[in-house]
């Protein structure tokens, strides 16, 4: 009899979790990445108590949530954002330095994806030159459950952005796919295959992101219950081409053409968009469904479009999270009918936050600023002192690029004008740190600011100088809406929720760095870690 129990409760405890053990190790059917670009951690509790009980709540109190989930490297921007979560390593090392950044080498200009190599494919027609993974220097996890599969495992990225598929689904995938704001549709690179596959073309058919911008963004609830969010049409939120106010309702029937499918990633629908995408490569590509594990990445970015052109507090954003939440409901039942509830492992994070708007926080009596003409002001000092034009070639990132050619030609001494670049830079109260990169030791800067800065300098892609702002100051855009890419917590403290396939159900406060994900999912998954992997696995979840 005790056999006999103890025989039938194996059985039940090998049937809560599907294996795709087959003389090999435990897996699930699938793994799904999902990056929500911008979402700041305290997303998960400002707007809690109005998502439903299947979306954000669920991943909350059924799975394992990380509270204490940080970027550890500079700047925290998107691309390093992704490749830092599906790497498991920092900037330093996978060379993903920004979304663009410039080649010290040659003072080129750089986007992180561009590989003129290869070309874009659109419904089937091959075309200008278009992008791939080859500036990223190291392996994905995707990457390496290809590898550990004998290429048995598919492995698919889909975003809005070109470098939130790309990146992700890492150099092996069997394809990325990302929306092209010319024609409306979702396309792909001959770095891939040299055709697309057929149901993406019947996707591109529906039009759906055209359908979409038939209608008005109307709010979902009645504007007076958006308590979590400013008055509306405020002066720190920026207008949608075409329109004289930023008042719901937004309406979009005018637009034609690019400005129409620029204006559409700016709304929910963006989101929309990509979900029904990856449900459509679920279901066309049967992932889930093989011999071996599959993983499915994921990037919503629409959320990241509107947090710079509204900020963190407007009604548009909350109304942006209210509805993906309950996509992200219908998304969750979709893979429970697929593959079971504990059959798929599902991850969910961010690549960075936001900062509040500068003048709303001085409105409100807060220090804060916007960063103006940098470059210009310290070439004209630099001038005054060596008698040459343009010798910072680029400010970008908070970093400072030496137009090396011409110092080399011109016989400047390059230590010099570092020397000055900092001094004047030190002068300026609204930047806290300026580091010689080459020299770290030599700035007093305290901790995790200086392992963060040390951690996003790649010698050939990254500016010599990094200057560090003050809380609550930055630059690159204007003075509505907001942006990222600091230290600070709003940047770099982001959301980890952990769902599905044996995880268990609870939380932890310990610090976990974004490097983090990639360890743990190799140790639940029990393959190699990526080559450039710097992270630790959580060990609440794979104890």
């Amino acid at each position: 009899m005790k056999k006999y129990v103890l025989f039938t409760a194996c059985l039940l405890l090998g049937g809560a979790a599907y294996s795709q053990k087959k003389g090999g190790a435990d897996r699930p059917k699938i793994v799904v990445g999902m990056v929500i670009d911008q979402m700041r951690w305290d997303y998960l509790y400002r707007y809690y108590d109005r998502y439903t009980e299947g979306g954000f709540k669920r991943l909350m109190g059924k799975g394992f949530n990380c509270q204490n989930a940080m970027i550890n490297y500079l700047p925290s921007y998107t691309a390093p954002g992704h490749a830092c979560i599906y790497t498991g390593s920092v900037p330093s090392i996978h060379g993903i330095v920004a979304n663009d950044f410039i080649d010290n080498f040659t003072c080129n200009s750089v986007y992180c994806v561009m590989d003129n190599s290869v070309h874009i494919i659109n419904n089937g027609d091959t075309g200008l030159s278009s992008m791939s993974p080859a500036n990223l220097l190291t392996t994905t996890i995707t990457d390496e459950l290809r590898l550990a599969t004998n290429f048995k495992s598919r492995v698919y990225g889909i975003s809005a952005k070109d470098r939130g598929s790309i990146i992700p689904a890492g150099h092996l995938a069997s394809g990325a796919y990302w929306f092209d704001e010319n024609t409306g549709n979702f396309v792909s690179s001959t770095y891939y295959k040299n055709t697309r596959p057929a149901w993406l073309s019947g996707f591109n058919k529906r039009k759906v992101a055209d359908s979409f911008m038939k209608y008005d963004w109307q709010l979902l609830y009645p504007d007076a219950t958006y308590t979590q969010s400013i008055t509306d049409a405020n002066k720190y939120e920026g207008n949608f081409h075409g329109e004289a106010t930023a008042a719901f309702p937004h309406k979009f029937s005018g637009l034609t053409g690019k400005d129409k499918y620029h204006t559409f990633l700016s709304t929910p629908g963006g989101n929309d968009i990509v979900l029904m995408m990856a449900n459509a490569c679920i279901d066309a590509e049967a992932l889930g469904q093989g011999s071996s594990t599959d993983f499915l990445a994921v990037s919503l970015s629409s959320t990241d479009y509107i947090g710079h052109q509204f900020g963190p507090n407007a009604v548009e954003t909350e109304d942006a999270y209210l509805r993906l939440d309950r996509e992200l409901a219908t998304f969750l039942e979709g893979l429970d009918r697929r593959f079971g509830k504990n059959n798929y492992l599902l991850f969910l994070t961010a690549d960075h936050g936001a900062a509040y708007n500068p003048q709303y926080l001085l409105d409100e009596g807060v220090p804060a600023g916007f960063l103006k003409n940098i470059k210009g002001d310290i070439n004209t000092m630099l001038k005054s002192k060596f008698g040459k034009d343009s010798i910072v070639f680029a400010a970008l990132n908070y970093q400072l690029y030496l137009n090396e050619p011409y110092l080399a030609k011109n016989n400047i001494d390059r230590e010099k004008v570092k020397d000055a670049v900092v001094a004047y830079v030190n002068t300026k109260p609204e930047i806290a740190f300026v580091a010689d990169m080459e020299n770290m030791d030599r700035t007093a800067i305290p901790e995790p600011i200086k392992t963060m800065i040390v951690n996003g300098y790649y010698r050939g892609r990254s500016g010599v100088l990094q200057m560090i702002p003050n809380p609550g100051w930055f630059s690159g855009y204007g003075t509505t809406g907001t942006t990222h890419g600091t230290w600070h917590p709003y940047d770099t403290h982001i959301p980890l929720l952990w769902y599905g396939w044996n995880i268990p159900k609870g939380e932890t406060h310990a610090v976990i760095n974004m490097t983090d994900i990639s360890a743990t999912l190799a140790a639940l998954l029990h393959i190699q870690m990526p080559n450039g992997c710097v992270g630790k696995p959580i060990t609440d979840l794979v104890k």
